[in-house]
């Protein structure tokens, strides 16, 4: 007997779960953004981009972890079902979603691909010591610097930009998207632009997205350097461009600018404060992957009894449902 039934059965069952729990963890994700946000809750970039990816990964590790397993091991093959109407409707709408987070993401490259392709037509390639990263001056109407590319990126610096600074605010300008560089953060703006789910298309998507580029911004403000006269020339160059530009709001595309995330006003009292000592900081990370291992390790202990139990809310949903 063919197994092509069996498989299509299971990969529609997979779709349709990965809509309900991805819907269901994007309910959650707005009403925490909500209260977050009202509170003024201050956190890291990752906390912001987690939140922000939490519906998408949710669903694709129920259905990878649980979902699949279970119907692997406790469906039979002999007695495939025929296809509900409201699981194929759930199953197409899965598809959607995941074909329009394609094709935002490709959308966000090509946009990037055009506005890093204009600029380097007239580039000329600039020395600003040891970064390790590709730098080019370019001509533009506004000063601008630009950390633009995810595999290979290039900085980007305009010619009003050079002029405006001095060497102390340029180099700690440059360190600052050096931040942005280690931390992936052109990669994980396209990441949230392309994250297949129902959130998207929500106020909160966009509360969290502004979130995150700010916290970002910060981060990247502080990779810059923790001594007291790398933060303060960062901070006179930040009030400067500031003063030279028009407010922006962060991009949808994969390319990071110095004032891109906004807030100045907050970016330079940070900087001109001491901040938390790193050793805080590692506390803080020791205290998440603590937090992560041991709702793991109590996943992994009942793992077998939770097939059985999604094996049988699989069967409630399709002999539920209309």
């Amino acid at each position: 007997m063919s197994e092509l039934p069996y498989v299509l059965r299971g990969l529609g069952l997979a779709l349709a779960w990965f809509l309900v729990v991805n819907a269901a963890a994007g309910v959650v994700v707005a009403w925490a953004a909500d209260r977050l946000i009202a509170r003024d809750v201050t956190t890291s970039p990752g906390f912001w981009f987690g939140l922000r990816l939490f519906p998408a990964a949710a669903a694709s590790l129920f259905v990878m972890t649980l979902f699949l397993p279970s119907y692997w091991k406790y469906e039979p093959r002999e007695l495939v079902e025929g296809f509900d109407v409201t699981l194929t409707s759930l199953a197409a709408i899965a598809l959607l979603v995941i074909a329009a987070a394609v094709g935002r993401a490709v959308l966000a490259w090509a946009r990037a691909s055009r506005r890093a392709g204009a600029w380097i037509r007239t580039a000329r390639p600039l020395a600003l010591g040891d970064t390790g990263i590709a730098a080019f001056e370019i001509d533009a109407d506004a000063p601008l610097m630009a950390l633009v590319g995810v595999l290979r990126p290039r900085l980007l610096v305009t010619r009003g930009l050079l002029d405006a600074l001095t060497g102390e605010e340029l180099a700690a300008s440059v360190a600052h998207e050096i931040g942005h560089w280690r931390a992936w953060d052109n990669l994980k703006r396209l990441a949230m632009r392309a994250a297949p789910d129902l959130l998207v298309a929500s106020s909160a998507a966009r509360a969290i997205e502004r979130r995150w580029a700010s916290a970002s911004e910060h981060s990247a403000d502080r990779l810059a350097g923790d001594d007291g006269p790398t933060r303060c020339a960062l901070a006179s160059a930040l009030v400067k461009v500031a003063r030279l530009t028009p407010p922006m709001a962060p991009a949808a595309e994969p390319i990071s600018t110095l004032v891109g995330g906004g807030e100045i006003a907050s970016r330079v009292e940070r900087l001109l404060d001491d901040g938390a000592p790193a050793s805080a900081r590692r506390h803080h990370a020791a205290r998440r992957w603590i937090g992560v291992a041991i709702p793991a390790s109590v996943l992994a202990a009942g793992y077998t009894p939770l097939l059985q139990v999604v094996h049988y809310a699989t069967e409630v949903l399709v002999h539920t449902l209309p």
